[in-house]
């Protein structure tokens, strides 16, 4: 009879195993900006004696970023204007609602 172990980070606490099949499961939601990836180790033991059936195996999970801070806006919509051949880092607009302090927007593109 067979049973799967899993070791590395997070087991126990975000990843888990089912012993029966070594079906993994993330217990929780992961995010990429707390860590972006997980180094993990499976292997089939031999129930009765506990020895290992095969070499262990190692594997990375990567997280997959997804925009969960995106940016919110109050009021708008807001426009501005940004000349033709304007360098990169050039101040383009700011707003100033009241009682707020001066804010700045700066936007750059990448060439292309």
């Amino acid at each position: 009879m067979v049973k799967y172990t899993l070791s590395g980070e997070g087991v126990g606490s975000i990843f888990t195993i089912e012993p029966s099949t070594g079906d993994i499961h993330a217990l929780r939601s992961l995010d990429r900006e707390e860590k972006p990836y997980y180094t993990l180790r499976a292997q089939a033991v031999d129930v009765l004696t506990g020895r290992p059936l095969e070499p262990e195996s190692e594997f990375i999970i990567k997280v997959q970023d997804i925009n969960d801070n995106e940016p919110r806006f109050l009021e708008g919509p807001y426009s501005a204007s940004v000349p033709e051949m304007s360098p990169v880092g050039e101040f383009t607009s700011h707003y100033v609602p009241d009682g707020w302090v001066f804010d700045t927007v700066r936007k750059s593109w990448p060439q292309s």
